[in-house]
């Protein structure tokens, strides 16, 4: 149950502050619908790091696009500013 909790918390975190670059537009993950995958991944791999949690997780979500026969790495999508506050946010949870 506490990893469950942890996971919506998470979720919850990177909903609000992880986004998709897309030339000048700013697609929040929360509004993408790929918050939760990406905090059950770097729950996953917290035992990295956070910041090799956070890499290794955003290349293990692929992002579909299009009609969907296509799939992109969402690190692909995350620039690298985002990659860092993404290893802030696992910080904060994992480790303090």
């Amino acid at each position: 149950m506490e990893s469950q909790i942890r996971i919506s918390d998470l979720e919850n975190i990177i909903s609000e502050k992880v986004f998709i670059k897309i030339e000048k537009w700013n697609l929040y993950l929360g509004d993408a619908g790929l918050a939760r995958s990406l905090a059950i991944e770097c729950i996953s791999n917290k035992d990295q790091g956070a910041l090799e949690a956070a890499k290794v997780s955003l290349k293990a979500i692929n992002v579909k696009v299009g009609d969907g026969v296509k799939s992109i790495p969402l690190i692909n999508l995350i620039t690298s500013s985002q990659i860092l506050e993404l290893e802030e946010i696992l910080e904060s949870v994992f480790y303090y």
